[in-house]
């Protein structure tokens, strides 16, 4: 599919915007596209595209390449990038999607297969009054500026969630098999986190190599024109959000231990119980296998009281440990 978006008729004093429409098939690109976003797009709609601006679109092997100079480099007068977007990250299943950007002198094209939520937020800014300059390095500094963002919004509910899970690791009262189930649905919801905060620093990571590659790359003129400043700001965002996924990744292995550990000491627990109870049994078991010896000569085998003798033994020897082992407060 071809989306086009053209400058907004409409734009005035308010501020510059653009339209946005599906191309149909068979239907030729207008010249005035400002920017073709191709969304899994088959083999005639490449061939369409190139043609109508003259360079070659990648392919999804291409894209998935991860050579720098693979996926960062200047052809033909344009320069392509990919970097990684998160895509889905609303769901119990995120994932990490290559996204190309071909900057060329007359339009932007986007080559993606799936629906980052950046990319549609960033739709619904840019078809507003003031939303987008009527530039392809704008409409650039935009994407990037929205997919920034919206790293930024997933790290602070993420962050948020670990808040609300490190109380309940830390805050769980319940017993036996409710504290177990616990415990494995912690363990869980922290590897998920963990993938998601992992996921947004690989994408942090590709979008900061493509800033650096568009600074450097960016003919003079247009280095003027403010979108030089605009990268800068943005790569600094992109640095502190990698910063903070960093803090959110100690954090998170933090819990993992807390967590690891905090099972540890029910296991130990269990198995204290356990070994207790055998060194309990343990005395009884003797009397009453002293008792039990099928010897002819034993002083109290015609005793009248040896019957609950050895009753008394048996009570006082399984007594007497746990009485003790309560006074150690091993219990």
């Amino acid at each position: 599919m071809i989306v086009i978006h053209k400058p907004a008729r409409t734009s005035g004093p308010a501020g510059e915007s653009l339209d946005r429409f599906v191309l149909s098939p068979g239907e030729p690109i207008p010249d005035d596209a400002l920017w073709i976003d191709l969304i899994e797009p088959t083999r005639e709609e490449d061939r369409l595209v190139e043609a109508h601006l003259d360079i070659e679109i990648p392919t999804r092997e291409e894209m998935a390449d991860i050579e720098p100079s693979e996926i960062l480099y200047h052809e033909n007068n344009a320069r392509y990038m990919t970097a990684r977007v998160l895509c889905s990250s609303e769901t119990d299943a995120p994932r990490l999607i290559d996204v190309s950007f071909i900057l060329t002198e007359r339009a932007l094209v986007t080559v993606r297969y799936g629906e980052p939520r950046s990319f549609s937020m960033f739709m619904a800014r840019a078809v507003k009054p003031g939303g987008c300059r009527h530039r392809p390095e704008a409409v650039l500094d935009g994407l990037i500026e929205t997919i920034i963002d919206r790293a930024a919004e997933i790290l602070g509910t993420i962050g948020s969630r670990i808040d609300r899970l490190s109380q309940t690791i830390f805050e769980n009262d319940r017993q036996g098999a409710r504290r177990a189930a616990s415990y494995r649905a912690a363990l869980k919801s922290i590897g998920r986190k963990g993938d998601i905060i992992s996921n947004v620093r690989q994408s942090m990571a590709s979008v900061e190599r493509m800033l650096l590659f568009l600074s450097a790359s960016v003919p003079r003129p247009q280095k003027t024109a403010g979108y030089q400043s605009e990268w800068r700001t943005a790569l600094r965002d992109v640095q502190s959000i990698e910063e903070h996924a960093t803090f959110l990744s100690n954090k998170i292995q933090f819990l993992l231990d807390a967590t690891l550990g905090l099972v540890s000491i029910e296991q130990n627990d269990i198995i204290k119980i356990f070994s207790v109870m055998s060194v309990i049994f343990l005395p009884p078991t003797l009397v009453s296998s002293v008792y039990g010896m099928n010897f002819e000569f034993m002083p109290e085998l015609r005793w009248q009281l040896g019957y609950p003798w050895a009753l008394t033994l048996i009570i006082l020897a399984a007594v007497l440990p746990y009485l003790f082992f309560r006074w150690k407060r091993w219990l």
